[in-house]
């Protein structure tokens, strides 16, 4: 997604509208309405001030619009909630679990997994991180769409916890206050 695409996504979920939001970061009442029809448009680019501007008015993450450094833990996460947002059956998180049968056996790398209905009709390719945070930021996403599949959180509070990652971390919010 593009950052209009982003913002235009948010500024939806907030149930806004472009005046709205335009006014909620300052623009003249003649012109917000514009202002943000462009960058939703990707006419123009926001500068990292006025995308500052808009997360805040949307109440989300700015790193949502713009990335810390590239390949930092935040930015890959962000990547992968983007991908799940504009389809939300791309990603399929599952936990592993050791083969207690197979130990330092670094000649096999292959994952087994039982074929059925919840897989798809070709093989999948699976990747897993040797980088700790990520691996936990992961678990913890696996534990938001079991959540969500199980109804235990809506579409809106899974969206909510992604917009406002990594504030509604488990081991960085008290509980529930990220679902509005």
């Amino acid at each position: 997604m593009t950052i209009g695409d982003k913002i235009r996504h948010i500024r939806n979920f907030r149930r806004l509208t472009q005046k709205e939001l335009g006014l909620k970061i300052g623009l003249d009442s003649k012109s917000a309405d514009n202002r943000i029809a462009q960058y939703e448009t990707n006419y123009r680019v926001p500068k990292k001030d006025m995308l500052a501007q808009i997360a805040e008015a949307l109440d989300v993450n700015v790193m949502n619009f713009t990335g810390s450094a590239p390949s930092c833990a935040e930015d890959i996460m962000f990547t992968f909630f983007w991908m799940d947002e504009e389809n939300r059956g791309m990603i399929n998180l599952f936990q592993l679990v050791r083969n207690p049968d197979k130990t330092n056996a670094s000649d096999d790398t292959t994952v087994r997994y039982y074929d059925n209905d919840d897989w798809p009709a070709y093989t999948p390719v699976g990747i897993y991180f040797d980088y700790g945070i990520v691996n936990d930021f992961m678990k913890e996403w696996l534990k938001r769409k079991e959540e969500l599949k199980a109804k235990e959180i809506t579409n809106d509070e899974y969206l909510e916890w992604k917009l406002n990652w990594p504030n509604t971390c488990d081991n960085n919010r008290p509980p529930k206050t990220w679902r509005k």
